[in-house]
């Protein structure tokens, strides 16, 4: 599978399989959530929110801003980088632009 030309990584595609299809910002913590084998209540205590909250996120119901995802992505482990981008990405096609983001550090 590719994103792009890029090649998907194992990792990846594990992620995609654990959150039942391409990741998103809500399917990417649920995965990370599952994959630690952690209930909603104890993974949302980890980030600070409610049980609520946390499954609008995994629902998409709700967005993070970067500076949330970012600080979350250093708190679980990950990279920072990759929560931002999806977190962007969510907020965009909340409005309706299907866009991949990409960080570069400036």
């Amino acid at each position: 599978m590719t994103i792009g030309r890029h090649k998907k990584s194992s990792t990846v595609q594990y992620l995609e399989k654990l959150a039942g299809g391409p990741l998103t910002f809500g399917r990417f913590l649920r995965a990370i959530r599952l994959g630690d084998e952690v209930s909603q209540a104890e993974f949302a205590e980890r980030l600070g929110i409610s049980k609520a909250h946390l499954c609008d996120i995994e629902k998409e119901r709700r967005s993070v801003g970067a500076a949330r995802a970012w600080a979350w992505g250093k708190k679980l482990g990950y990279s920072p980088e990759q929560f931002v981008e999806l977190a962007l990405e969510a907020n965009l096609a909340k409005d309706g632009l299907k866009y991949r983001v990409k960080l570069e550090v400036a």
